[in-house]
């Protein structure tokens, strides 16, 4: 309860938005599919859930695509997962451009194939001054990753000068982290800005990420009751 016996505010509509997109690979097989197959349906998800979520008057969107972990699974499938990303960045993004979206990446560069790498760089830079909805890529990226990288050019003593050095300093931090696939964990995700995020995990796999289980979420996280740490 708040002050004076009134009930706690609810959360309102949120700004900022961050989504584990997980399975598409079980999507894939549960279909009888090669696990690519789920990937391109996956990337097409995201491209779709990023209307609706410029739409929602959502302002930032972040997604999960590949983690620090990912480099485990079988070589042809990381290799086609790069040259997918690839090649849809070349193709999309004229519309993205179009619709006004603002691209970001983060998560470590270096190790990336420099084809790829140089698309991400003209895509953030075509897009730098586009405003109607960030999209923050979270690619080869990793939470404790990223606390490691700016912990290594930190020499401040407070947060705000730490989340300086942070892959994307300017990113807000996220008011809710969605997380498909039924899995209970963030799994390495925004480990710094996810501080107080409320957390809302669905059963569906990417693939069937749908418009309206994406308003779910969005409706059980304004039924919240956000603090902050008050009372």
């Amino acid at each position: 309860m708040a002050a004076g016996g009134q009930p706690a505010p609810s959360a309102g509509a949120p700004r900022y938005v961050a989504i584990i997109a997980d399975g598409n690979g079980r999507w894939a097989r549960q279909q009888g599919l090669p696990v690519t197959v789920g990937h391109e349906v996956g990337a097409d998800r995201v491209r779709e859930r990023l209307r609706d979520a410029a739409e929602f008057g959502i302002e930032e969107l972040t997604v999960f695509l590949f983690s620090t972990e990912n480099w485990q699974r079988p070589p042809e499938e990381v290799n086609h997962l790069f040259e997918m990303f690839h090649e849809r960045l070349h193709r999309e993004l004229p519309e993205l451009i179009e619709e006004g979206v603002r691209l970001r990446f983060i998560g470590r560069r270096r190790e990336l194939p420099s084809h790829l790498v140089e698309g991400m760089e003209e895509a953030e830079g075509r897009t730098a001054a586009l405003r109607r909805i960030t999209l923050y890529v979270a690619f080869n990226y990793g939470g404790r990753a990223e606390i490691v990288d700016a912990a290594r050019a930190f020499s401040g003593s407070s947060e705000e000068e730490f989340r300086r050095h942070l892959y994307a300093p300017e990113m807000h931090d996220p008011d809710l982290i969605i997380r498909t696939s039924g899995e209970m964990r963030i799994s390495n995700f925004l480990l710094w800005q996810a501080a107080y995020a409320e957390l809302v995990f669905r059963p569906e796999l990417w693939p069937e990420f749908s418009r309206e289980v994406f308003m779910a979420a969005l409706e059980e996280y304004r039924e919240r009751q956000r603090r902050f740490g008050r009372r």
